[in-house]
């Protein structure tokens, strides 16, 4: 059985992610073009963020639609709050499969609350009474002005 590319979602996936998109409804003076399906601009996204290529070259032969509808619909997604909710019914629908494995989770330390107060004297480090001399070389030699005439 062929793997699945990273960009493709399956019809599975896509029943919890689908219902977390807002609803856009087509005008009916003047409705337009018809909106490109959301499961293929997701995609595209996915393409684009997976592959690193630029939103102007993504193919249409992929069937994704412009790489600038993919961008539009990822910032209307982002503006909505999509992205919050798609990660907290992934990670609780992994949690339900027993599917994630925590033994290499990392914390971020930039979330841990810093402690208040000095810190004590064996903690200090010193730098010394005088600053350290400049290790940058220039090629160049320093500039000095003409003695006045």
């Amino acid at each position: 059985m062929a793997r699945p590319k990273p960009w493709e979602v399956d019809d599975e996936l896509w029943a919890v992610l689908g219902p977390l998109l807002p609803k856009v409804e087509r005008r009916l003076r003047h409705p337009g073009r018809k909106r490109r399906p959301d499961q293929l601009v997701f995609q595209g996204i996915l393409f684009v963020l997976h592959t690193g290529i630029a939103w102007e070259h993504l193919p249409q032969e992929l069937g994704f639609g412009s790489g600038r509808t993919c961008w539009r619909r990822l910032a209307e997604w982002t503006e909505a709050g999509v992205w919050p909710r798609f990660h907290e019914v992934l990670l609780a629908e992994l949690c339900r499969a027993n599917a994630l494995d925590f033994s290499r989770a990392a914390v971020d330390g930039s979330r841990i609350r810093a402690l208040k107060g000095e810190p004590r004297p064996d903690e200090a480090l010193s730098t010394g009474a005088e600053p350290a001399a400049s290790t940058i070389r220039s090629l160049t030699p320093p500039a000095s002005r003409s003695p006045p005439p």
